[in-house]
């Protein structure tokens, strides 16, 4: 009888607690919440030298991004799509194959975007933040290097003294051009030149035609490849304002408001193995990677500020 008495004891205090759940559900299904519901904003963090960038660690790519995207694009009932850009650039290409994909999304979904610039966002990291309806940034970061810049070191001196012979066979009178092992050639630099100038107007053409109306310099200040603070950056129409991402969706959205945060999808591999790497790696893949880190800090440290 003592434990038949226990257990509709408990029984009636688990039925007072589950009262209590449905209770505390149901008063969230106030008449408010479906008049006012909130607000949906996502947000997709886009951080670091762009392109792939060596074994094991690559940079921003859309093969490494698309499903991101998408998932900032396709939440049910979003607002708006913020993008939290810190890039120092990289790849031209990959700049443009991600933010074209951005805009091609928010077009077809019709979904304003706006970008907010931490650190950096030169370069291709500026290209990024063009894929936004709106740009802002705070006043010490760096923004623009809207330029194209190639960089490498020549060998052939080393070469000799080394006593190594250079032994190259190709078909194609221009096959191997810019060789760091022979003596720089002027045909070679005209080249390399002319590849240069078409990626730089396109460059400057995909930023006038997405800051149309809004750039107040011409175009020897704008696209001559230098890099201003925030501050000036808004004077010159590169950016729409001085504001951090929180703070303008608070003011945008209100308090009301519920926020996804995006984050890429890690590999499977790369979460299983690349954290065990051990004393199985070779000269190769070690040189490799000081190069690489070599490579990213070379990029990154021309806009760090002390």
């Amino acid at each position: 009888m003592k434990t038949r008495h226990v257990n509709e004891s408990t029984m009636a205090v688990k039925g007072m607690q589950a009262s209590g759940k449905f209770d505390s559900f149901i008063s969230c299904l106030t008449l408010e919440n479906f008049r006012n519901p909130k607000s949906r904003v996502s947000i997709l963090r886009l951080a670091g030298v762009i392109g792939k960038v060596g074994p094991g660690r690559g940079g921003m790519t859309l093969e490494g991004l698309n499903e991101s995207i998408e998932s900032a694009f396709n939440k049910s009932n979003i607002e708006a799509v913020c993008l939290a850009i810190n890039s120092p650039g990289g790849s031209p290409v990959q700049s443009e194959l991600i933010a074209g994909r951005i805009t091609t999304l928010a077009r077809e979904k019709s979904i304003p975007v706006y970008a907010f610039v931490e650190d950096v966002a030169a370069s291709g990291g500026y290209w990024l933040a063009c894929a936004a309806d709106e740009i802002y940034a705070s006043k010490s970061s760096i923004i623009g290097s809207i330029g194209v810049i190639s960089a490498g070191f020549g060998f052939s001196d080393a070469i000799k003294k080394m006593g190594i012979e250079r032994r190259v066979y190709a078909q194609g009178t221009n096959k191997s051009v810019l060789d760091p092992f022979v003596p720089e050639k002027k045909e070679d630099i005209v080249i390399l030149k002319k590849l240069q100038k078409h990626a730089h107007e396109h460059f400057i053409d995909y930023v006038k035609s997405r800051r149309k109306g809004k750039l107040t310099q011409n175009d020897d200040i704008l696209f001559n490849g230098e890099f201003w603070s925030g501050a000036i950056a808004e004077d010159f129409g590169l950016i729409d304002g001085i504001d951090n991402m929180y703070n303008f969706i608070k003011k945008k959205f209100g308090d009301r408001v519920t926020i996804d945060y995006i984050k890429p999808k890690e590999s499977w591999f790369k979460k299983r193995f690349m954290s065990h790497i051990g004393s199985e790696i070779d000269a190769e893949s070690i040189v490799n990677a000081i190069y690489n880190k070599a490579q990213d800090e070379q990029i990154v440290s021309k806009f760090r500020i002390y």
